[in-house]
């Protein structure tokens, strides 16, 4: 569905609480700096007042009758979105699918520097040369593509043994060539004086004395989503063990994970996001891989402390591949495994705290898959999501980008759950309310997905009008309902031309704190747009990621199975 979507890029996300810009009278086009974020009070009285004389227009939301439930593998962009970093041409060439902190660029490019040095020595098996091409992709990722879209690859290298115990729950005919090619460890980063504060109160740091901790609201915690970081299902299920040692699974540990989800900052999607989060000293506390920590110098005022099971990055091929290939997978595992290749891995960052003891949560595959699902019933903390989207129709949308919007919305919007609230605003000159905001159950669905379906474009680029029409809207829904956590999706290519300018409506944004996540188009060709979109994302230091175009239902996916 996504292949060849090669003009259009995906910009995502992270949470935003602070920052915004000043304020002043309601004259469009006023540039007034953006020192200060107004008082919640004040960008509440404001935003009415700017949305008085927006004067949006309703529309008539169309019933799509042929809306369908999710269906897994329509929503799997190809697997190239994950690139091959290393190509192999070898008469036996295997591909590994590899944890992404071992086949990025360096340094988290231990096992591309290998497999590379592996290629230009000319093994060979049955008198065959062999090679290894490397796939890079989270290991999550690589769970989800297996059992949902197909994929078959001849070896799995993931950063835990979770992901291969979960393969094996579904069927997966596992052989395991390693329990460990590359050591390391996840755990708890706080900043030093944090970690100062709470060892004096709370002693050793411990997953249970955190969660103490962040209930007590002495200390704020930030975890990865566990359905694609290995270290957001580790640290997760280690506070499951936490909440229940006898047993993580049970309704006891859930009743608990709801206190603490109303409570925790909202989950990241991955560990970089924290990563950059922290270096600008925004989160105190985090979860990490250690190899992560020590290459990054801007965290050198934390302190590291490992926690739950090792990172040991077992190897596995499956009883699909023929016999001739798990040799050479068998070939390849052991020249990993050789002292050149584990030097590497000591300069990359791997193979520290290896007398580190893990600490098991007691679960098989079966039961890190519950765990899985036990989050994704609770990690809202028992609040409804709001959420409105907004999507560019002007005139710069037509074609492609509207075409691709239209598509990603449709597909990825089955991933909501009913129980939270959506509507929907477009904009080109004007504004428009497409689809007032009410529960996502299967007639609002529908009537979204019709909305979305009857789009076209035309007309200049009121963007920020826009974006002040749904906040708007949250707010008032938010009366109805007050314990809700409001979210803003901006879809759009970002270059406004007509309307309140960015600069006139960031002490707003930044007085409601409200979540505004952006989805960028054509931003090749128009670095302005993106940068006003990144701005806009960032007014409270919320992280704005660029993606290939082919990543776009992937991210979207991902974000809604994190936020939504």
């Amino acid at each position: 569905m996504c292949k060849g979507r090669k003009h259009i890029v995906c910009v995502l996300l992270a949470a935003l609480f602070s920052l915004a810009s000043l304020s002043g009278c309601n004259m469009r086009g006023a540039h007034t700096g953006r020192e200060n974020a107004l008082s919640y009070d004040d960008a509440v009285k404001e935003l009415e007042v700017f949305v008085k004389s927006i004067e949006p227009d309703s529309v008539a939301a169309p019933l799509d009758i042929y809306t369908s439930e999710a269906d897994p593998v329509s929503v799997l962009a190809d697997i190239d979105t994950f690139p091959i970093v290393v190509e192999g041409t070898g008469q036996i060439d295997i591909e590994v699918a590899a944890a992404t902190e071992m086949s990025a660029s360096a340094p988290d490019d231990w096992m591309n520097v290998v497999a590379e040095r592996f290629n230009r020595e000319n093994h060979t098996v049955g008198g065959k040369t062999v090679s290894v091409s490397v796939r890079k992709i989270t290991s999550g990722e690589v769970v989800t593509y297996m059992t949902d879209g197909g994929y078959k690859p001849d070896v799995y290298a993931p950063s835990n043994y979770a992901w291969g115990e979960m393969l094996k729950a579904h069927g997966f005919g596992v052989v395991t060539l390693a329990d460990r090619i590359l050591g390391n460890t996840a755990g708890i980063l706080m900043e030093k004086e944090t970690h100062a504060a709470f060892t004096a109160k709370y002693g050793d740091v411990s997953v249970d004395k955190v969660l103490e901790a962040s209930l007590a609201g002495d200390l704020t915690f930030a975890y990865t989503n566990p359905f694609t970081s290995s270290t957001g299902l580790n640290i997760f299920t280690a506070m499951l063990r936490a909440f229940d040692p006898g047993n993580p699974l049970s309704s006891a540990a859930s009743e608990k994970l709801l206190e603490y989800q109303r409570k925790s900052p909202p989950v990241a999607y991955t560990t970089a996001v924290l990563r950059d989060q922290a270096s600008k000293g925004i989160i105190k506390a985090m979860v990490m891989e250690e190899q992560a920590y020590h290459n990054t110098p801007e965290l050198r005022n934390y302190v590291y402390s490992p926690q739950g099971i090792r990172h040991d990055h077992p190897v596995y091929t499956f009883d699909y591949v023929p016999q001739e290939r798990q040799d050479a997978a068998k070939l390849f595992v052991d020249y990993c495994l050789s002292a050149k290749s584990q030097q590497l891995g000591n300069e990359k960052g791997f193979n520290l705290h290896n007398d580190y003891k893990e600490q098991s949560p007691g679960l098989d595959g079966a039961g890190f898959i519950s765990a899985q699902k036990l989050w994704k019933q609770n990690k809202d903390g028992g609040r409804p999501i709001v959420a409105v989207f907004v999507a560019d129709i002007s005139g710069s949308m037509d074609g492609l980008p509207l075409n691709e919007l239209k598509d990603a919305l449709v597909s990825t919007s089955k991933f909501i759950g009913s129980n939270h609230y959506v509507g929907l605003v477009t904009y080109a000159s004007s504004v428009y309310i497409n689809l007032e905001i009410a529960e996502f159950d299967d007639i609002q669905r529908a009537y979204f997905s019709g909305s979305v379906k009857s789009l076209f474009a035309g007309g200049g680029t009121a963007t920020y009008d826009a974006v002040l029409v749904g906040l708007d809207m949250l707010l008032k829904k938010q009366q109805e309902l007050p314990d809700a956590k409001p979210m803003l999706f901006v879809l759009s290519d970002g270059q406004q031309n007509e309307g309140y300018h960015l600069d006139r409506i960031t002490p707003i944004v930044g007085g409601l704190q409200i979540p505004i996540y952006s989805i960028a188009y054509n931003l090749d060709g128009d670095s302005t747009a993106g940068g006003e979109l990144q701005t806009l994302s960032r007014i409270n230091e919320a992280v704005l990621i660029n993606a290939n175009s082919e990543d776009l239902i992937n991210q979207l996916r991902n974000l809604f199975n994190v936020q939504m």
